[in-house]
This record gives C-alpha cells, sequence and structure tokens, in this order.
C-alpha cells in the first residue's frame, strides 16, 4: 500500500518538475512527457490503492518508459536536469511499482 502512494507523489514531481524552467525548457516534447506520464503514473497508483488488480505493472512499464526517454534526443530537452529527473524518477517509479505489483499479486 504504501508503495502506491510514493508513485502518487512521484507522479505529481513530474507534473510539477515540467514546469520548472531549471529542469525543463518550456514547449519542448519533454515537458508534454513528463507531465503526461506524470499524471498517468499518479491516477494508476491512486487507482492501486484500492484496487487488487495487477494495475501496478502499467506504472512498471511507465517507469521503463521515463528511462528510455531520457535517451531520446527528440524528447529530452537540451537540460541535463531533465535527463537526470527523469532517470531518477523512472528507476524509482519501476522499483516501487515492481514491489507493490509483488505485493499484489501474492495478497
Amino acid at each position: 500500500m504504501w508503495a502506491n502512494w510514493v508513485n502518487v507523489i512521484l507522479g505529481l514531481w513530474l507534473i510539477i518538475a515540467a514546469f520548472i524552467p531549471s529542469i525543463i525548457s518550456k514547449k519542448t516534447p519533454s515537458l508534454w512527457n513528463d507531465l503526461i506520464v506524470g499524471i498517468i503514473i499518479a491516477v494508476v497508483a491512486y487507482i492501486a490503492t484500492t484496487a487488487r488488480k495487477t494495475i501496478c505493472w502499467g506504472n512498471v512499464i511507465l517507469g521503463l518508459w521515463l528511462i528510455i526517454a531520457a535517451f531520446i534526443p527528440s524528447i529530452i530537452s537540451k537540460k541535463t536536469g531533465n535527463l537526470w529527473n527523469d532517470l531518477i524518477v523512472g528507476v524509482l517509479v519501476l522499483i516501487i511499482a515492481g514491489i507493490a505489483a509483488f505485493q499484489k499479486s501474492s495478497q
């Protein structure tokens, strides 16, 4: 249960970070990527707090996407803060969603 709440917070962080100029340049694909992925992570994690489904695996996939997207030149902004933000949040979401998915499947 705690893992899903942590992913809600990480999703909200991605949404907030999309509007911090020192992390992301405005009007770039990385802004939209972080905004959309952040919303989906937060919503999926919130639903997973009450659902007994394998919905947590959706956030595992989104964590992988954040890691991969950090290395796609057409998505990532030229600011290194965005690269590190997406990498760190992607790894955290991936690990924490994996923990949540295994906890749900063992119940």
